[in-house]
């Protein structure tokens, strides 16, 4: 069995040009909506990116993609796909057959972020991972077909998800799963892409 924490790895924009490439097609965008293209300069886009936002002027944000792979747990990714207006490519548990040597025999579990290691609690969820493991990778041995084997497996099961979306969808998500009342193994993994725009386009915020 294998523990492993949340993960976000960027996909697109990958560099500082491509981040610059996204800004610059909503900008392209908008200022045809204002016919301004005459403003264009090497950072225009900057204050025109903080106008729309602060304008609400959202729609032009849909000119911006955004595409990452996110390690995570099947709850948070039952939360994740509820938001329709991205793409989705997930792990799947009907074609995956965590028995075979591909996956090292193993199952690997997502650690949730308010379960203290150092306190009972932690031991109480890897004992109920290892138990659910344990009755996988049994039925699989009995021939069980993996999308029949899953049936035992838990919300903390690792998952991986390619997630596809705009600019303005993604402000949305961050909105709704970075407050206090989302759950907090989503509001970490947001909270990772949120930093990687404030880092790379500060003005969305």
């Amino acid at each position: 069995m294998k523990i492993i924490n949340h993960k976000v790895d960027i996909i697109y924009p990958s560099g500082l040009t491509e981040w610059e490439n996204e800004a610059r097609k909503i900008e392209a965008a908008a200022r045809t909506c204002y016919k301004s293209e005459n403003y264009v300069s090497e950072d225009s886009w900057k204050s025109l990116i903080k106008k729309l936002k602060e304008n609400n002027h959202g729609a032009m944000l849909e000119f911006g993609n955004f595409i990452c792979r996110i390690t995570t747990d099947r709850g948070v990714s039952h939360e994740l796909v509820r938001h329709r207006l991205a793409s989705y490519a997930q792990e799947s548990t009907r074609y995956c057959n965590y028995g075979k040597n591909k996956f090292n025999n193993e199952l690997t579990f997502i650690k949730p972020v308010e379960i203290d290691i150092s306190k009972n609690e932690f031991k109480i969820w890897k004992s109920a991972m290892e138990a659910a493991e344990e009755s996988y990778l049994t039925m699989i041995e009995e021939k069980v077909k993996p999308e029949n084997a899953r049936s035992v497996l838990p919300n903390s099961l690792k998952t991986e998800v390619v997630m596809k979306c705009n600019w303005r969808e993604l402000l949305h998500m961050l909105d709704l799963r970075t407050s206090a009342a989302a759950h907090p193994d989503f509001r970490y993994v947001m909270n990772m892409i949120k930093d990687v725009f404030m880092e790379n386009i500060p003005e969305l915020f």
